[in-house]
């Protein structure tokens, strides 16, 4: 693996946590009915749409050049990064319960990966 790849791996994790983070965002504001035409609900339903397509095709491209068991657990590393970022960003609650389910689902991928 060169540095072209590892960038391109970071890249497509990256954008896929904020497209994650950012569709999120965009859906706790449509809590009343009037507010799914607004620009600000638009705008973040557009882009997080965007990032997660930029992601989508990257991941693609990469699958071409490495196998699915070896890309797989830079994606278990979203896990751990949507829910810190989720408590951070979106205020949510980091209950011991989820901390616990977080781990195991990240020891599981690094166990299927080093089989």
């Amino acid at each position: 693996m060169n540095f072209l790849s590892l960038g391109l791996i970071l890249i497509a994790l990256v954008t896929f946590v904020a497209g994650q983070l950012v569709l999120k965002h965009a859906m706790e504001s449509t809590r009343q009915a009037a507010s799914l035409r607004e620009t600000k609900f638009v705008s973040r339903l557009i882009f997080g749409i965007f990032l997660m397509t930029i992601s989508f095709f990257i991941t693609l491209g990469l699958l071409q050049r490495f196998d699915l068991s070896y890309l797989y657990p830079f994606q278990g590393l979203s896990i751990i990064i949507i829910s810190v970022l989720a408590t951070i960003v979106l205020k949510e609650r980091l209950t011991l319960r989820l901390m616990i389910g977080v781990v195991l689902v990240t020891c599981g991928v690094v166990l299927v990966s080093l089989s």
